[in-house]
């Protein structure tokens, strides 16, 4: 199982967020984006943090249910392929 991202992830409580998800991140990959509905370019920022901390042990992250608006917000930074939302 994976890590659920909360309703709400924005600047003030990435790094929580950041941290709380990086043990499950390392087991599972997966995080799951379903609950995901208040956020902010700090979101993108956690899950950057989270696939270069995968990216040396030949992992990638894989993100299930994200919401369009972080899909678009992705898309803006130039970060989508990155995260595997295009």
């Amino acid at each position: 199982m994976g890590y659920t991202l909360p309703a709400c992830v924005n600047q003030s409580n990435a790094l929580q967020v950041r941290e709380q998800g990086l043990a499950n991140i390392k087991q599972s990959q997966t995080v799951d984006c379903s609950a995901l509905v208040d956020f902010d370019s700090s979101a993108l920022a956690v899950l950057m943090a989270w696939q270069r901390e995968l990216f040396p042990l030949g992992q990638t992250l894989r993100l299930l249910n994200p919401p369009e608006k972080l899909k678009v917000l992705a898309r803006v930074y130039g970060i989508a392929n990155l995260l595997g939302l295009e």
